[in-house]
């Protein structure tokens, strides 16, 4: 009865050295999976910041096409006269695990060089018979995504 005894205790030993083979197997498998799905989630983690900075300067398009002309070259306008330029801060949306997206918006506007000298221009009345006031108004959306800053531009032009 000896000798089987002994290959009973064998056994049992080789099903625990098989068991810890099975789990460590098991265990490194489920890093390469755990690797691959975060290697599949960061270029749609890209692109919805991407689609987050275009929609809010989409807003700004907006508001610079809605907003009177009167409000839009008044003093206390969003857009100021170039050379002066309007900063802020704005949260544009937050990232999963509730990370803030911040950027910074730039706000600035120019005159048509063909505008009356009125207006901000150099046109005369040979050169602008209607006229016609124009100017372009620019907002610039300056961010940092992975340690390198990005500039985004919308320019409206508008008439009157």
């Amino acid at each position: 009865m000896r000798p089987s005894s002994r290959r009973n205790k064998y056994r049992r030993g080789s099903i625990l050295i098989e068991a810890t083979y099975a789990l460590t197997f098991l265990t490194g498998l489920s890093l390469i999976l755990l690797k691959l799905a975060v290697n599949v989630t960061a270029p749609r983690q890209w692109t919805l910041q991407q689609s987050i900075t275009d929609a809010y300067l989409t807003y700004e398009k907006a508001y610079a096409q809605r907003l009177p002309f009167a409000d839009l070259l008044g003093g206390d306008s969003p857009w100021p006269a170039y050379p002066s330029k309007a900063e802020s801060t704005v949260e544009l949306g937050k990232l999963p695990g509730a990370t803030a997206l911040v950027a910074k918006v730039i706000r600035t506007r120019t005159p048509d060089p063909n505008n009356f000298p009125l207006d901000g221009g150099n046109g005369s009345a040979a050169t602008n018979p209607a006229g016609m006031k124009v100017w372009k108004f620019q907002s610039l959306l300056i961010y940092e995504l992975g340690g390198r800053e990005y500039v985004k531009s919308r320019t409206v032009v508008r008439s009157q």
